[in-house]
């Protein structure tokens, strides 16, 4: 793919969490090219899976809700390369 065809991120994709879910926790930025945002994504699912699977095997919970918020990142990461793409 060119330069003149590399897609990016749009910045529009929100994580929100707490009471109302009125304030977002965070946002992806814009102008992250797609590929390496899909790339991250993917390697923090990996990390996500290790720290649930350590969580259980060690019976240590905040491993657990960390890999939630990871998750939750992984997946605005990969919406907003989605987003980008689709332009």
């Amino acid at each position: 793919m060119s330069k003149e065809e590399t897609k990016f991120t749009v910045g529009k994709t929100t994580f929100y969490q707490g009471a109302n879910q009125t304030h977002p926790l965070f946002r992806i930025e814009a102008g992250i090219p797609c590929q390496s945002a899909r790339e991250q994504a993917s390697e923090l699912m990996g990390y996500a899976r290790d720290m649930t699977l350590d969580g259980l095997m060690e019976d240590k919970p905040h491993l657990i809700w960390a890999s939630h918020y990871l998750c939750a990142l992984a997946k605005a990461l990969m919406d907003d390369a989605e987003l980008g793409m689709m332009r």
